[in-house]
């Protein structure tokens, strides 16, 4: 269950916003599913019509205007609560009692001991994207005209969503590994512009191929520019010689403007600092690569023309491959725990996939999906403070092959190499299995069975010689672990009393302030 806050000003913009069609007619059938107890008593679950919105959009302001209390950034706090769509949809009540535990929890009822704020759970269909999800309106003035405090709100948020997960028997995201989400709008934007897919995401997937292919840091800017992206360096505060970042960002149409990404802020495992730690690193690569960031700063002709230029010497798909068939061996012996090697053999493994889906797929297809998907184990929510090195197998050398492929139907080089890069996924799905991670091992298998066969289909067959699969590494009993899950939704909450007659305010002689922590961007209006 994922949690997304906004702040705002104006709590009649957003009931209107939640009880209207939405921005592309996508809400049906709006209606309260809890709420304060005050509220429930007036409005029932009808459909919510301009009227009643505005109705509840009073309620919810009446502390606020009555008690005369003013809330730095805003006083309307706005949060959803969303499902993925492959988890299916819940019923109101459902809905309703995860609504009320969630608000208990975060300190918005008088479960906590304190005055209670007024608040509404208001369902409307689902998302674009096809996700279940609930919007949570609140005033974060309290009805005795304190302040609700929301210091480290998401971060509480995201905490009391995992222990609903247990409780309600949803899937439970994971608490190793964290990934990048789209900003709104900016799907809303690429398809305005015509564009397959956000930039953020072909951008991300041409940095993870650059950097898997790249053997150095000036390498890897020549590669980013010939994929015909824009790169840019961040340099050191008052230096010209010292790059502590980049930006990319795709090539606009004439007359158009780019938008520039941070690698950061593409995925958490390319930051320039984390990339470093893959690379050769030497007084003269480090030179060369200066040379090379004041080139594209500069939109000048690369330095020089590297390996990238050329194709690779035919005879390294064979060495290449048995190289990746040893990593999988190699990771027999790989403790489920140690996360960072595992998000560094799903680096490579995703950089592969990412580096062939370039080479090959004008628009994203199932090698882009299958570099997607993996680049999610790839990123961890803490990394250890020495990056993990290379120190056997590994998978590069398959994305410096891949990024030189050639579209067409392939040849049986590449069906070898495709299918020990697949034995590498399966690795990496078995470690999510045995770690009861069953949605992120759900995710890898789906890709493999309805995306990756597509691949291997248009392949040549598979030469004899080829070494034999290897036995996946023993998991934990799926079937039961779905016993389990469909046990906890039997679980519901304790009912809490609570009045249902409007709350009766009275200004203080002496206003009241606490702590109302970082703001955010206002709400959508």
């Amino acid at each position: 269950m994922i949690p997304n806050i906004t702040k705002g000003t104006r709590m009649q913009g957003l009931i209107a916003y939640l009880a209207g069609p939405g921005r592309a007619n996508e809400h049906t059938d709006p209606h309260l599913v809890a709420g304060s107890p005050s509220i429930m008593a007036w409005h029932n679950d009808d459909e919510l019509n301009a009227t009643a919105a505005q109705a509840i959009a009073r309620e919810l302001d009446e502390a606020k205007n009555v008690l005369g209390v003013d809330v730095t950034g805003g006083h309307v706090w706005h949060c959803s609560l969303s499902l993925r769509a492959e988890e299916g949809d819940l019923t109101d009540q459902k809905w309703g009692e995860i609504a009320k535990d969630f608000m208990d929890a975060m300190g918005f009822t008088e479960a906590g001991g304190r005055a209670p704020v007024q608040w509404v759970a208001i369902r409307h269909g689902h998302s674009k994207a096809g996700n279940d999800h609930i919007h949570i309106a609140a005033s974060m003035v309290r009805e005795d005209g304190t302040k609700w405090d929301s210091w480290k709100d998401f971060p509480r948020a995201q905490k009391v969503a995992r222990e609903l997960e247990k409780k309600y028997g949803l899937e439970e995201l994971s608490r190793t590994h964290s990934t990048r989400g789209l900003r709104p709008g900016e799907r809303e934007a690429s398809e305005r512009r015509g564009a397959p897919e956000p930039e953020r995401r072909s951008l991300e997937r041409k940095v993870r191929a650059c950097a898997t292919s790249a053997k150095d840091e000036a390498e890897f800017v020549r590669r980013i520019r010939r994929t015909g992206a824009l790169i840019r360096p961040r340099y050191a505060s008052g230096r010209d010689d010292v790059v502590v970042g980049y930006s990319v960002a795709e090539r606009p149409v004439k007359g158009g403007r780019p938008v520039w990404f941070g690698g950061g802020h593409l995925a958490k495992d390319l930051a320039l600092p984390k990339l470093r730690g893959e690379w050769q690193d030497t007084p003269q690569s480090a030179g060369e690569a200066v040379h090379e960031w004041e080139a594209a700063a500069r939109g000048r002709r690369s330095v020089v023309i590297g390996r990238e230029a050329h194709e690779p010497d035919p005879q390294l798909w064979e060495k290449y491959s048995n190289e990746v068939a040893r990593l999988r061996e190699t990771l027999r012996s790989v403790p489920l725990d140690d996360h960072a090697t595992w998000a560094h053999v799903a680096r490579e493994t995703a950089g592969a996939f990412a580096a062939w889906s370039t080479a090959t797929e004008t628009v994203p297809g199932p090698l882009a999906a299958a570099a997607t998907e993996l680049s999610k184990t790839a990123q961890l929510r803490r990394y250890p403070v020495k990056p993990v090195k290379t120190l056997g197998p590994s998978a590069r050398g398959a994305s410096l092959l891949l990024m030189a492929a050639t579209t067409g139907s392939g040849t049986a080089a590449q069906t070898i190499m495709l299918r020990q890069l697949l034995n590498v996924s399966k690795a990496i799905h078995d470690m999510h299995q045995a770690n009861n991670d069953l949605r992120r091992s759900r995710q890898i298998n789906a890709i493999v069975r309805t995306q990756l066969v597509m691949v291997a289909n248009a392949l040549p067959p598979v030469p004899k010689q080829e070494p034999a699969n290897v036995t996946p590494t023993p998991a934990v009993d799926a079937g039961l672990a779905e016993t389990v899950r469909r046990g906890r939704e039997g679980m519901s909450p304790i009912n809490r009393p609570g009045s249902v007659l409007p709350p009766k305010y009275e200004r203080p002689r002496t206003p009241t302030t606490t702590r109302t922590g970082n703001d955010r961007p206002d709400i959508e209006r």
